[in-house]
This record gives C-alpha cells, structure tokens and sequence, in this order.
C-alpha cells in the first residue's frame, strides 16, 4: 500500500457516474427469490477490493451494516499474519467480511456499492498495490449469493460499463482470519495519514454523495 506515485487508474472508481446509470438501466437486481432469501436478521457478505483500509471504511458507513471486519480469506495458510498476505505465497486475499440486516440493504446494493468503490477490471490489481493479495474478489456464503453475483457481473459486462471486462473471481468463502488490531478501523483512526487522504477518503466522500440515502446516520 503506497502513497506515492499513485496511478490516476487507482481513483477509477471516483469518475464513474455511468455505473450508477447502468445499474438503473439494467432494471432492479432484486428479484421475489433474492427478497425472500434474504428475510433472516443477518447475512454476511465477504469483498475483497484491493486494500481492506479502503473497503472497510467504504462500509462502515452504510446503513445496515452491523459491522465491518478486514482480514484474510481464500488462502492455504492457518492464522496468516499481515506479512505471510503481502508476500502474496499464502493465497489470501485482503477483504472485509460485512455482518449486514439484509432488510435494510439488501446484498444487491452492497454489491453495487464494491463494484463503484474499485477497478474491477485489473487483474491482481488496485492501483499501486500488485498481487493475489489484492485481487477483485467476492467470496459468496451460498449459492444465491453466487448466483446475485453473476448476474450483476453479466448486466455490468452487457452494459459495458467499465472500459474492460470485469475480472472479480467468484470464490467460496472459507475461513476467514481477522487482520492484526492495528488494521481495524485504520480510516477512522488515521484518516490523517497521507494514504488515506490520497485514496481512502475520495472513496469515502464517493460513498456519502452517490449512496446518500444509505447513509447511517450521524
């Protein structure tokens, strides 16, 4: 996770108003299916979009989301530490594992939310930061999930929303490892940092200005 030399491509997501568009055009993403499935108190939803401080605060902020947090998921490694991740030999991949009510925000939206919040489309990639640690991925609790999950991916594609095809892998979430303390809540507690001011906090205000009326209140 480096501050300097920051590609403009890491901000994709900032410029992307036609993603919003597209979503509406596509026609709603809930169907009679995914509403009754999601009738139980709470669901948890698993992203990884390149660097969890990123994703963690993206959702924090969202109505309905109980909780937010990062850590490691989809490696071969038992108990990883932040240092085996970034190497990029244990196979994880940062992610924040999302405890939600699914009657206040429905998956589908939590899903349009990751796909306007970073790169799709870039392989092994956010920005500065390279490697299967930072891989676009959503890693589905069941089978619905799966299923949401592809067809967003086929609307977004048909509509042709990013200038490539989306490359977010679909994988089954395993266990997930809960990074060291000092990842938690990183945006909240060090929003003053460079990094977070560079890339963490346009995120953020993308979030509060597109998704106002998902907002948590203050």
């Amino acid at each position: 996770m480096t501050v300097s030399n920051i590609p403009n491509r890491y901000r994709f997501a900032s410029g992307r108003a036609a993603l919003f568009v597209a979503f509406t055009l596509v026609g709603g993403l809930m169907t009679e299916q995914t509403q009754a499935a999601e009738a139980a108190t709470t669901a948890k939803a698993t992203f990884g979009g390149g660097c969890f401080w990123c994703t963690e605060a993206v959702y924090a902020q969202i109505k309905g989301v109980e909780s937010v947090v990062s850590g490691y998921i989809g490696g071969q490694v038992e108990n990883p530490t932040y240092k085996q991740v970034c190497s990029g030999l244990t196979g994880h991949a940062e992610a924040v594992e999302i405890t939600y009510d699914p009657t206040v925000v429905p998956y589908e939206k939590l899903l349009e939310i990751f796909f306007s919040t970073h790169d799709p489309t870039t392989l092994n990639r956010q920005g500065a930061d390279v490697g299967t640690q930072y891989r676009s991925a959503i890693f589905y609790h069941d089978e619905e999930q799966k299923k949401v999950a592809q067809q967003v991916i086929i609307r977004l594609n048909a509509a042709k929303v990013f200038p490539a095809k989306i490359v977010t892998k679909l994988e089954p979430a395993t266990v997930f490892y809960p990074a060291e303390d000092y990842h938690q809540d990183y945006f909240a507690l060090n929003g003053y940092q460079p990094y977070c001011q560079a890339v963490i906090a346009p995120k953020v205000a993308k979030v509060r200005k597109v998704f106002k009326d998902l907002l948590k209140d203050e």
